[in-house]
């Protein structure tokens, strides 16, 4: 991976599989450059709020998956919403869920996006292509 202080995109993923197909589907639009990994919930927060993180620069997109080991998606999102340091980091669900309380509650907590993983390997390339294209070329941060 890359250093973590130039990380374009954070991906909280847990199954391997899926970070595979995510990491391929934003190499085919040359995304994935400055892509971190964190592999649970826990180690997306450590990332953000442990060591002199205030310091350094902050993603310009969170994907982030809700069915994480130690510490779930939604506190992921609670807490990066609620802390004045990351509030304002765009925040992409990406999870295989479509419970309507999982989605409710997300956009109730401030995520920008909610993207259900699509099945198919044929249609996931394209989803990730499509949001990565977007929150990194097309969407304007705020400075």
């Amino acid at each position: 991976m890359i250093q973590v202080e130039h990380v374009e995109i954070l991906l909280v993923e847990d199954n391997p599989a899926d970070v595979e197909l995510t990491l391929r589907a934003l190499r085919k639009n040359h995304l994935a450059n400055r892509v971190h990994v964190a592999r649970d919930g826990e180690e997306a927060l450590a990332f953000f709020f442990d060591g002199g993180a205030a310091g350094r620069a902050l993603p310009r997109v969170v994907l982030l998956d809700l069915k994480l080991p130690k510490i779930g998606g939604l506190e992921v999102l609670e807490r990066l919403k609620g802390d004045p340091l990351t509030r304002r980091v765009p925040v992409v669900v990406l999870t295989s869920s479509r419970e309507e309380p999982d989605i409710d509650r997300c956009y109730a907590l401030g995520v920008n996006s909610y993207i259900v993983k699509p099945v198919d390997f044929s249609d996931f390339v394209p989803a990730i292509s499509q949001a990565g294209l977007y929150w990194l070329l097309l969407n304007q941060p705020p400075s």
